[in-house]
């Protein structure tokens, strides 16, 4: 599932590609997603302007004018594509392009989800913040809420795996498996550990490397392993940089050791049994 890096790279390029543009129509081919887009969705966003796209957690938000936004979110193996001049469609199934927007300049956005899990939503700006997908989320943590002090906060007491607490979107937004591996492996501790038995200065380094990780991974444009695509049509390139994540049996890149794996919160987790302790 593309987590922030992607969504957030996805909304940079978006953002530069797109914003200004007007929705001239929508063409919905496949309203089952993961939620049924609804019958009167084309017909709500024809004519409006694409005034701002920002993100939440793991969700795209495109403001529109008159005080809209569709909530984007791309489940599985869900992407939104640009598709200008020049655009090479070969590695899209046409069978899954199931929502195209027609721009104004001749361009097209078009979703496109073999799964069908992801979900696109039309709401009013005034309601997002309430709305059940976004509420109850916690910090960004690219943010400055996410620090240390408050990640120590959130760990005292809690048997819960520490790789579990850093997945956990009420504690902080869009950090999925992929990135909870890298981070707790280059902040050397092992993600099995309790969380409250995570020391404050181990804290205080997960919480930088979480930073750093993250806007690592959004300089490469994510992490593609099969599905996930930019707004070009093209995979992330920091699957080439993952130092333990889907490592397993290789050499870590630190010591040498034989990178282990092992199931948390039903997720395959990657680690160094002698980095990582």
């Amino acid at each position: 599932m593309p987590e922030l890096p992607e969504v957030e790279s996805l909304r940079r390029m978006l953002a530069r590609s797109a914003t200004g543009r007007s929705l001239l129509h929508a063409t919905v081919k496949e309203a089952r997603l993961r939620r049924a887009v609804p019958a009167d969705f084309a017909a709500a966003i024809a004519g409006r302007k694409i005034e701002r796209i920002g993100r939440r957690a793991k969700y795209l938000l495109i403001e529109l004018s008159g005080g809209s936004v569709m909530l984007v979110h791309l489940g599985m193996s869900g992407s939104l594509t640009h598709r200008r001049a020049g655009f090479d469609p070969g590695r899209f199934d046409p069978r899954h392009d199931h929502i195209e927007f027609a721009l104004d300049d001749g361009s097209r956005l078009v979703y496109n989800d073999p799964r069908r899990f992801g979900l696109i939503k039309l709401v009013r700006l005034a309601e997002l913040a309430s709305l059940a997908e976004l509420k109850g989320i916690g910090p960004e943590p690219l943010g400055a809420e996410f620090n240390a002090e408050y990640l120590w906060r959130m760990t005292r007491g809690r048997t819960a795996a520490i790789k579990n607490i850093l997945m956990d979107q009420r504690i902080v937004a869009g950090v999925g498996n992929i990135y909870a591996s890298e981070i707790l492996f280059r902040a050397r501790v092992r993600p099995t550990r309790r969380a409250g038995r995570v020391t404050r200065a181990e804290i205080a380094r997960i919480t930088t490397i979480t930073a750093e990780v993250l806007r690592e991974a959004i300089g490469s444009r994510g992490t593609t392993f099969r599905s996930y695509r930019d707004s070009r049509g093209q995979p992330g390139r920091f699957a080439e940089r993952l130092r333990v994540y889907d490592r397993a049996g290789q050499p870590c890149p630190a010591c040498g050791a034989a990178i282990g794996s092992v199931v948390v919160g039903q997720r395959s987790s990657f680690y160094c049994p002698q980095c990582q302790k």
